[in-house]
């Protein structure tokens, strides 16, 4: 596929998700919910065609040899199937987030000001293995008025085509555009670039995947993004962490799914406790299945660990690996999470209230956690529904990309003819 190609496919695409952006700009709340709700019924009646594409698309991944990791996050069970369902009961049960008055004042000169939320308009999401993610940006595009046009990569893509033709179907059953739901059916990379320079037809762009995927999208998009590099997240256990608290909360963190982006990838003990409660957390971590990789004061405690090379802080392993080390306190700890972070999800484990608040007010991260799993960052857990990602950067959407971050926002100004001096 040429790049002019590419270009003409994606003028095709935006053009039809910008008539469909007028429609949606004026839909009623009540018809974009009932969209949702249809696309639930849809996919609830279709599970079994759903698992036999996914399982089309998993069978390719294997022949392709990807990872378990990766594997493990392109695949669709029942299980996962139902919380899709159930992610679009929960965001059509969310307020509005259009056309809400958030702020409102009057100048002396009598003019009445209002700041009114707005759809962003049209948003392009990019993602490789999680054809999840097809329902998730669809949910809350529609919840949001927004239009969104989705590219998954090639691992994914009967199953997402399938989830993105049931969204598809819930708007046409609530008399709402089709196109303002859009999956790009073909998988060249060429499609990427020409999203990227999308200037004027696509407004925001959101890439769903691994460190190459990303660092191309912040490289080449012409467009605002929304994004993260990679989910390197720690958790301090303190001086005064419980420690069968600690025990639970660090296995669940790395083990629950370690191909996520909010699983924990690197430890940090506290030095009052590396004879303590350190021995009890590697022993369970490695009756879990997680390989352990330790500085040399970890490594004294826990002799059979393995030793933790300069390269394993700092470093996202997406797998059943943790890197640890042992820090003199909780200013080294958040040193060190400066240092080695990625602005993504960092949690202490501790029942001292005033060293927890501290290490919350020093970390500067999109998400900071007080005794909890890490693998909590996400938008669902944070009672949002869904989430398009996890956004590290500094701008209006950051932590978990919901719908209140899919909106901007006008202003309104009502006067009784004033004019300027």
């Amino acid at each position: 596929m040429t790049e002019d190609d590419a270009k003409a496919a994606m003028t095709a695409l935006t053009d039809q998700a910008h008539l469909a952006r007028q429609h949606m700009y004026q839909s009623d709340i009540d018809q974009r919910n009932a969209a949702l709700l249809s696309a639930a019924g849809h996919m609830k009646t279709r599970i079994s065609a759903l698992l036999d594409a996914n399982k089309t698309d998993v069978a390719q991944a294997r022949v392709n040899g990807l990872t378990e990791a990766y594997i493990d996050r392109l695949t669709l069970t029942e299980d996962r199937i139902a919380g899709m369902i159930e992610a679009l009961h929960v965001i059509a049960g969310l307020d509005d987030p259009v056309g809400v008055e958030l702020a409102r004042w009057t100048r002396p000169n009598g003019l009445d000001i209002s700041r009114i939320s707005t759809p962003l308009g049209v948003l392009g999401v990019i993602f490789e293995s999680r054809p999840n993610v097809t329902v998730d940006a669809a949910a809350l595009a529609i919840k949001s008025a927004n239009c969104v046009i989705l590219r998954g990569g090639s691992d994914s893509i009967n199953s997402a085509i399938m989830l993105g033709d049931m969204m598809r179907h819930g708007l046409r059953d609530a008399g709402l555009p089709e196109d303002t739901v859009q999956v790009i059916t073909n998988t060249d990379r060429a499609m990427v670039g020409a999203m990227l320079r999308a200037q004027g037809g696509i407004d925001v762009i959101v890439p769903r995947g691994g460190r190459s995927l990303v660092e191309r999208v912040q490289a080449e998009a012409k467009i605002p993004v929304f994004a993260h590099l990679e989910g390197i997240c720690h958790i301090y256990v303190h001086a005064d962490a419980d420690p069968q608290l600690a025990i639970s909360v660090v296995v669940n963190a790395k083990m629950r799914r370690t191909g996520i982006c909010g699983a924990a990838e690197t430890l940090l003990i506290d030095k009052a406790v590396v004879h303590t409660i350190w021995p009890d957390i590697a022993a369970a971590l490695r009756d879990a299945g997680c390989q352990i990789r330790g500085d040399a004061a970890a490594k004294t405690a826990c002799p059979w660990i393995d030793a933790a090379s300069s390269d394993d802080f700092g470093h996202e392993f997406l797998d059943a690996v943790i890197a640890v080390k042992v820090v003199d306190n909780v200013d080294a700890a958040i040193a060190h999470i400066r240092q080695h972070g990625s602005d993504h999800t960092e949690s202490i484990l501790s029942a001292n209230n005033e060293v927890a608040e501290y290490f919350v007010a020093q970390i500067d991260s999109s998400i900071v956690m007080i005794n909890a799993s890490t693998q909590f960052a996400d938008g669902g857990e944070f009672g949002m529904g869904a989430e398009l990602g996890i956004a590290t950067g500094r701008i209006h959407a950051r932590g978990p990309v919901s719908i209140e971050q899919l909106t901007c926002f006008k202003y309104i100004v009502r006067g009784n003819g004033q004019t300027r001096p």
